[in-house]
């Protein structure tokens, strides 16, 4: 039987140094990097790296911007305002990114409690800004 649940596939973030903002998101945010080999070999055009099992983020040079051809107007869409972008996680992975962020001297929020989402009231949440001023939140629901 095939799930036809509607999915979020992925999310591409404008970055200025791909492989810098890979090194972040693996050793901060704990996410697997995908394709940066190929990438810093010169065969891919951006890496990636992995949410879940379903979910991965593009990091994309921002070099590219002239180069989005798919609609009109794609091109001004570097550095075009998204507000945050929202991870949902275990209370442990939670507790280990905001230790993570913590150690790597990362500016953070204060944490907030019951803020909803997609699943309700979270139980806690926080934000972060990866290397290009992207914004996170965190978030665990129990």
């Amino acid at each position: 039987m095939t799930d036809h649940t509607a999915r979020l596939d992925h999310v591409v973030l404008w970055v200025r140094d791909p492989v810098a903002a890979a090194d972040f998101y693996e050793k901060t945010v704990g996410m697997e990097t995908l394709r940066l080999t190929e990438f810093t070999a010169g065969k891919v055009p951006f890496p990636s790296v992995r949410v879940n099992d379903e979910t991965i983020l593009d990091l994309m040079p921002l070099t590219f911007a002239e180069r989005m051809k798919m609609l009109p107007g794609a091109a001004d869409s570097a550095g075009h305002p998204v507000n945050h972008v929202c991870l949902s996680l275990p209370r442990g992975d939670f507790d280990a990114l905001l230790g993570r962020i913590e150690e790597g001297a990362v500016p953070v929020s204060e944490l907030s409690y019951d803020s909803f989402g997609a699943r309700g009231k979270a139980t806690r949440s926080f934000y972060f800004r990866d290397p290009d001023g992207n914004v996170f939140e965190a978030r665990h629901y129990d």
